[in-house]
């Protein structure tokens, strides 16, 4: 059928696809769908992600995020690294990807704390936090996307011309869920 490969005109190489696409489209449609065992395979998706959603809760929440990040950005020594912390209150999913992180901010100057609802999409079994320009009072306007992996996070930020590199170890306390709460209700 696909007869020779001769990638330097393209033709038969690109018909042996054409006829391999189209024979996989057949045996799909062929095979039955629905069903008990495609059920089952839904089910057990939902339950798996439900799981991921609980161990991330449970990471994030009472948790202190301690690391360093970097600045790039016109008149910016990238090596330079800064410290950051973040004190988590109780993290919780909002409706569809969002999701609810109280946390008060340490870095330089600023200290504040805020409840930040971002957007939390998965690569696989892994939580990322993907925001982009989201205003933050004291901040700016703020894009990011952010991994946590096996008690550390890791991450590239972007606040106007200037961004940079973040990373850190995840601490977890359950005073540090009740103080940032609390610090929230004031």
């Amino acid at each position: 059928m696909m007869g020779r490969l001769t990638i330097a005109t393209g033709r038969p190489f690109v018909v042996g696809l054409v006829i391999m696409g189209t024979l996989a489209a057949e045996r799909a449609m062929a095979q039955p769908s629905g069903g008990a065992a495609s059920r089952a395979a839904v089910g057990d998706a939902a339950a798996r992600q439900a799981e991921l959603e609980a161990a991330l809760i449970n990471m994030l929440s009472g948790a202190t995020l301690e690391g360093s990040f970097t600045v790039t950005g016109p008149g910016r020594d990238p090596t330079k690294l800064s410290r950051e912390k973040y004190t988590l209150g109780e993290v919780k999913r909002m409706a569809g990807r969002l999701w609810l992180i109280p946390a008060r901010i340490q870095y330089g100057e600023h200290d504040v704390t805020l409840p930040i609802t971002v957007p939390v999409g998965w690569a696989g079994d892994t939580p990322v936090v993907v925001v982009d320009n989201v205003g933050l009072p004291g901040f700016g306007t703020v894009s990011a996307r952010v991994m946590f992996f096996a008690d550390h996070y890791a991450g590239y930020w972007k606040h106007g011309e200037a961004g940079g590199h973040l990373f850190g170890v995840i601490h977890r306390d359950t005073n540090g869920a009740a103080a940032a709460t609390e610090a929230l209700a004031e």
